[in-house]
């Protein structure tokens, strides 16, 4: 049998919280394509957990591995200005510039059960009824550590000339998300990636906004959801490495693009081996 295509081989991709759910689904979809993979994010075997999972950054870097590319753990706070900065340094020194940046960073549903959040209010009850813990969360691990992340690795690919940044979240088109600290959240994330790419575009850096549906993560299996999922975070992965791939990805700074969109455009199938359709919220809970 002949091998693989490997259209990332010898690049080196950055995956910040890559310890599970969609941040592990690039990491490995960019190791099928032969990447070199930094599994970036808190939880690691040797130390802090985040909500004492099991996940952990090392064990991403071994599926790395064994997916078909290299892979490395580091252990970062991507709301931590010093350790990303130390983070790039290492970086920097090891490896040198990256070619893709994507941040899966996200803890604004940490503590979420899939009903209720950590100080017990339900999802999509009204803001004026509820506690405002969830809000800062979801600002702070998603259009901060988005603008944190690209402002620590943007130094290293703007000489270069190239680069991609590809920041996940979510977007409704304008349509409601169930609860209004998540949709804020990822409301910031979509606005945010569209001003880092007008700053980065004249540099030769592209970036842009990847919105996967209902993703079958770890924390959607737990909370009994995942029959109503629509896809596996390899999906998103796959998306990912394609956009790597693509020669004329600079078409496409600024935009926010679906993951269900690209697995037409280029050609790629979740890991069942289908393509599922964009995610409707209007018509699914999320």
């Amino acid at each position: 049998m002949s091998e693989p295509p490997r259209p990332l081989a010898g690049r080196l991709c950055i995956v910040a919280g890559a310890s599970r759910g969609v941040g592990r689904g690039i990491a490995l979809g960019l190791a099928e394509a032969g990447a070199t993979v930094i599994c970036s994010a808190r939880s690691t075997r040797f130390g802090r957990r985040t909500e004492g999972r099991r996940e952990t950054v090392e064990d991403t870097a071994e599926a790395v591995e064994e997916a078909g590319g290299r892979g490395f753990p580091y252990v970062c706070d991507h709301t931590d200005p010093k350790a990303l900065y130390d983070f790039a340094a290492y970086v920097a020194r090891r490896f040198g510039p990256p070619a893709l940046v994507a941040c899966a960073v996200w803890g604004g549903e940490e503590g979420f059960d899939g009903r209720r959040y950590s100080d017990g209010s339900v999802f999509g009850a009204p803001f004026f009824q509820r506690s405002l813990a969830p809000f800062e969360p979801a600002l702070a691990t998603g259009a901060y550590a988005l603008l944190a992340t690209t402002r620590a690795f943007a130094p290293l690919m703007v000489p270069t000339g190239s680069g991609l940044v590809v920041a996940m979240g979510f977007d409704g088109g304008g349509a409601p998300l169930g609860d209004l600290y998540f949709d804020l959240g990822k409301a910031a994330v979509l606005r945010a990636t569209q001003l880092m790419a007008a700053d980065l575009g004249p540099h030769g850096v592209t970036a842009v906004h990847l919105s996967p549906g209902f993703v079958r993560t770890e924390r959607v299996i737990e909370a009994g959801l995942a029959a109503q999922s629509g896809e596996s975070p390899l999906y998103a992965g796959r998306a990912v490495a394609s956009l790597a791939a693509d020669p004329e990805i600079r078409a496409l700074n600024g935009a926010s693009l679906f993951v269900a969109d690209l697995a037409r455009r280029y050609g790629f199938t979740d890991a069942e081996g289908g393509q599922p359709p964009r995610y409707d919220p209007a018509s699914h809970a999320v």
